[in-house]
């Protein structure tokens, strides 16, 4: 097995929970917050959906689907146009909501769309592309995506987590 399709797999696995933890959840329960400040599944799910975009995007030298594909717009955010969520306040969390669990896995099915058509012409080379050199050491393209894969599944698991604590109150 490749290191690609190994990514690929891992990639999918984000997918398939998204979809698991908003499917037929209304906005009440996307959008509670179960205590002030902490963050709802909306934002969980949007988050880790941006990070997926503005990391992938600026690895492999693309535009974000946020922007390209109007998601922006759709979503109707009070943040700034690149906001990922990285370091939001209790106040910038509470500004993430949506009306449909289809907001959400719309947006991430898009950009998992865009992540995979990269994921896929991987060569075990591209790997070892220098994509950050903000950090000692400068951050690999394998770093890079083994990072947001950590991340994502991390935020989804919280998201999870939330709609059990929500179902079961």
């Amino acid at each position: 097995m490749h290191a690609k399709d190994i990514l690929i797999d891992g990639y999918s696995r984000i997918q398939e929970e998204v979809h698991a933890a908003v499917e037929g959840l209304g906005p009440d329960d996307l959008n509670h917050q179960p205590a002030p400040g902490a963050n709802s599944i909306s934002w969980l799910i949007w988050h880790l959906t941006r990070v997926q975009d503005d990391h992938m995007a600026d690895a492999f030298g693309l535009d974000q689907v946020w922007l390209t594909q109007d998601w922006e717009k759709r979503f109707a955010l009070d943040l700034p146009t690149r906001d990922t969520g990285y370091g939001h306040s209790a106040a910038k969390v509470a500004k993430v909501r949506v009306d449909s669990a289809e907001l959400l896995t719309g947006y991430y099915d898009a950009v998992h769309a865009q992540s995979l058509g990269v994921l896929r012409e991987l060569a075990a080379k591209d790997l070892e592309r220098v994509v950050d050199e903000n950090w000692d050491p400068p951050v690999t393209l394998g770093v890079r995506l083994v990072s947001v894969l950590s991340d994502d599944l991390q935020h989804v698991g919280q998201a999870a987590y939330l709609r059990g604590l929500r179902q079961s109150a």
